[in-house]
């Protein structure tokens, strides 16, 4: 799932997805102080255009060129950076972002981005991670090739306080043609 893929899937539509945010980032976010986010894997930009119209200072970053014209096409404003970039290549700052949110982004084993993500939480900060229960998934997924938000919060140290490690039902129904009728659900802070 390099740039190309990701820029042939945006390109073969006019529009990817909804245009809405997440439901478990409105659920989890709506209460919080807006300060710095990183919007990872933003694709069409619904996420971080909700995020800038509550107060928030965006980085917004995805692998796709072809999402992020379209993202920016929407106005947010200087609320929302839109950066090109590889996390797996090059993380984010160091304790940089004040929420850092992963929503459906696939965080591979093979090229894994979560120690980063994890380092750019500032103390005090939230990571929000979301995904799919792979039990919702087709059989010929090979599950193991993920880190899953139960999985990450699992590693985290006496830094992080877990607030938030379950399965729950979608908010919203499935993207058309999936059977995605469960999200996985990450939510820790960084202690100061």
């Amino acid at each position: 799932m390099d740039q190309r893929y990701w820029d042939e899937l945006y390109g073969s539509r006019d529009q990817l997805f909804s245009g809405n945010p997440n439901g478990v980032l409105v659920t989890e976010v709506a209460g919080m102080t807006p300060g710095q986010a990183l919007d990872v894997g933003c694709g069409e930009g619904a996420d971080a255009h909700w995020l800038a119209s509550r107060g928030w200072m965006v980085t917004a970053v995805d692998i796709s060129r072809t999402a992020l014209d379209r993202a920016a096409k929407l106005n947010a404003g200087d609320r929302v950076s839109w950066t090109h970039a590889d996390l797996a290549v090059t993380p984010p700052p160091a304790r940089a972002f004040d929420l850092v949110s992963v929503q459906y982004f696939p965080l591979t084993k093979e090229n894994s981005s979560v120690h980063g993500l994890l380092a750019a939480v500032a103390p005090g900060g939230t990571l929000l991670v979301v995904g799919h229960d792979p039990a919702d998934l087709p059989a010929e997924f090979d599950r193991d090739d993920y880190h899953w938000p139960s999985e990450i919060a699992a590693t985290l140290g006496d830094e992080w306080k877990v607030l938030v490690d379950e399965t729950r039902l979608r908010t919203t129904p499935p993207p058309p043609g999936s059977h995605h009728v469960r999200d996985t659900v990450l939510r820790a802070e960084k202690r100061h």
